[in-house]
């Protein structure tokens, strides 16, 4: 997966929002190639800008994935305006994704600067890896900076999905571009129906999430076009996939 700080763009149209609040009454076709000039200058100016291919991840040793349909694991639940000085501090964004040991490094603060009334921490001292692999999240999540250090470093960390009841939305482009976590959304306050520790199941394909740990199912809303992108390593790797960048 590629992290970068340029703007970026896809051949299809993904479902974005324009508003801070994601919701499927607000939505609107966002097209990364909307752009007058940028179509025809496009491989121009990827290949002249620097590519800094991500490290990948080691999967959480809670975790299972198959096929990217389906995520299940343990849960790490937080509230509302969870914002990016939260799930990564300002101090940590001299890490450098593209070098392997910064990027395991970037996992292990993620989360840090939740506030101490979170007495469990999301990774542990001295850790790398957290074994929460899916986040629960009420409204506003990701809001703050346009960092893209912040589904960086979840991503890093092991976590594979981010389930909230609404995302700011840089934090939802961002996770889309950089392919490090599925930003999705779901269609009841989950952070209020789950529990920090509860086993759940997300399956991408159902448009779902299961926890086992109450026995209750809960209804997601569709990723819709971003998932392919998500599911290629980001938006690059997509671009690529699809013709609109050479492969190297």
């Amino acid at each position: 997966m590629a992290f970068f700080s340029a703007t970026a763009t896809v051949p299809q149209k993904l479902t974005f929002v324009s508003s801070t609040k994601l919701s499927s009454s607000s939505t609107s076709s966002f097209n990364f190639l909307s752009f007058p000039s940028f179509q025809s200058n496009f491989c121009k100016t990827i290949t002249a800008s620097p590519q800094f291919p991500r490290a990948h991840a080691l999967p959480s040793s809670a975790a299972t994935t198959t096929a990217a349909s389906s995520f299940h694991g343990i849960c790490y639940v937080v509230g509302d305006n969870i914002d990016t000085d939260q799930i990564i501090p300002a101090e940590h964004l001299t890490l450098v994704p593209s070098k392997p040991d910064e990027y395991e490094k970037l996992g292990s603060f993620a989360l840090i600067g939740l506030p101490d009334a979170y007495s469990v921490r999301f990774v542990e001292p001295g850790e790398t890896k957290t074994k929460y692999s899916i986040v629960i999240g009420g409204a506003n999540f990701g809001c703050g900076s346009s960092r893209e250090h912040a589904p960086v470093a979840l991503g890093a960390s092991g976590v594979a999905a981010v389930v909230a009841e609404s995302y700011a939305r840089i934090f939802f482009r961002n996770s889309v571009a950089t392919g490090e976590v599925y930003p999705l959304e779901s269609e009841t306050r989950l952070c209020e129906e789950c529990h920090t520790g509860d086993v759940v199941t997300v399956e991408l394909e159902e448009n779902r999430l299961i926890n086992h740990t109450t026995g209750k199912e809960y209804q997601l809303k569709p990723i819709g076009d971003a998932g392919p992108v998500i599911e290629a390593g980001g938006i690059f790797a997509y671009a690529r996939k699809t013709g609109m960048i050479p492969t190297r």
